[in-house]
């Protein structure tokens, strides 16, 4: 007679402080993504360089965050969460240094690409571990989230004012973001995450088969989750670029000030709006927090061209809250949706893709922008910069509610 196989005992839910925890690493790699944006004045005055050459800089980033997602999330899923993430934050450190003693704009753009690497890490492992450490807890997504853009608002403002109260503002800022890299990698250490996650199963051998770099990707069964995701985070993402870019300029139009702490304080409202609207949106449907977010993105570009066209204050921060709510909302609706639906040892790959898609829409709309500001000046290719974002962000609320039934 046979015997009856075991019952499988189910692997001990970790306490909710460590999904607190595993959160920190991804809030001090934003930190880092973001500390550079009120120091570049500085850079330009000590090395002499013009705003096409910070153009090449800001592009160094982006290529190195596209290129990381390339590769970080297939090897979180294949590798497990640590082996990604410790050499990602020591990757941070080192762009710390460079930065701190930056010689030339060569040495910018190198740090520039370290961060971006460290970044798309951040995406993809790190919020892969929040939600792994989450079990199927609702937290999970909404930490993973909210960590992001709390450290992307966090690091201009502490830039700002640590480059206006200190001296010798580069060393000292990145002195500071080093010490915070360094405590996120004794989080590492200690986040009660296996080295590795064998797969089991044809499903598990399926997801780790293929080459390491490859366009992150999701199951065949979870592309429509993937495609509704994108449809709220990456016309977000792109109204909160469009504002971080234009914004700063009109603030100093209107208010006569250049201070880097009020343009730090700037990203921070928008981020804290986008962290805000998160904890708001944590109990209706993933529907209607990714319906929310396309109306906050079309109300945030056509009020940022309104400020452009009017000179006015109240368009203008109108503009910074709800590009963060935007932002906040579709990245929240699309990685809640993703870590619900996708198998577990697709979890890091699949962030990787909406945040590939996300960033690739955000990084190529400027860089349009800035050619048609050549060719037709500001004001023109501004306004239509917002009304293709505003039009992206229309479209993709219109597929959300034809196709919401794969979003409840």
């Amino acid at each position: 007679m046979t015997r009856p196989a075991p019952a499988a005992v189910a692997a001990p839910v970790p306490p909710v402080r460590e999904i607190w925890f595993a959160a920190w690493p991804v809030v001090a790699l934003f930190v880092l993504s973001n500390a550079a944006m009120p120091l570049y004045g500085v850079w330009q005055r000590q090395l002499g360089f013009g705003s096409g050459t910070l153009t090449l800089v800001y592009a160094a980033y982006v290529v190195g965050l596209l290129g990381s997602l390339l590769v970080a999330g297939v090897a979180s899923d294949r590798l497990g969460r640590k082996p990604v993430l410790v050499p990602a934050l020591l990757l941070g450190i080192v762009a710390c240094l460079v930065y701190a003693t930056a010689p030339s704009v060569a040495a910018l753009a190198v740090a520039r690409l370290l961060t971006g690497i460290a970044t798309g890490a951040a995406v993809s492992a790190g919020m892969a571990a929040v939600t792994d450490l989450a079990a199927g807890r609702a937290l999970g997504p909404l930490l993973a989230s909210t960590a992001m853009v709390l450290g992307a608002g966090l690091g201009p403002v502490l830039a700002g004012v640590l480059s206006e109260t200190a001296p010798a503002p580069t060393v000292t800022v990145f002195g500071v973001e080093a010490v915070l890299l360094a405590t996120a990698l004794a989080v590492v250490a200690r986040m009660p995450l296996p080295r590795s996650r064998p797969g089991r199963g044809a499903a598990a051998a399926a997801g780790s088969s293929g080459s390491w770099v490859r366009l992150p990707a999701v199951p065949r069964a979870n592309r429509r989750h993937l495609a509704l995701g994108l449809a709220g985070f990456a016309p977000g993402i792109s109204a909160t670029a469009f504002v971080l870019s234009l914004g700063p300029s009109l603030l100093t139009g209107l208010l006569g000030t250049s201070n880097r702490a009020l343009a730090g304080g700037m990203a921070l409202a928008m981020f804290l709006s986008a962290t805000g609207v998160q904890f708001a949106l944590r109990r209706p449907a993933v529907r209607t927090v990714l319906l929310v977010s396309g109306a906050a993105t079309v109300s945030a570009t056509l009020a940022l061209v309104t400020a452009i066209h009017t000179g006015a204050l109240a368009p203008l921060l109108a503009s910074v809250v709800l590009a963060g709510a935007g932002q906040g909302a579709g990245q929240l609706g699309g990685l809640t949706l993703l870590s619900r639906e996708v198998p577990a040892h697709r979890r890091a790959e699949a962030n990787a893709a909406l945040n590939a898609g996300g960033y690739l829409l955000a990084g190529v709309l400027p860089v349009a922008d800035g050619y048609l500001s050549d060719a037709l000046g500001l004001p023109t290719a501004a306004t239509l910069f917002g009304l293709a974002v505003a039009a992206l962000a229309a479209a993709g609320a219109a597929l959300v509610a034809l196709r919401g039934g794969d979003a409840r």
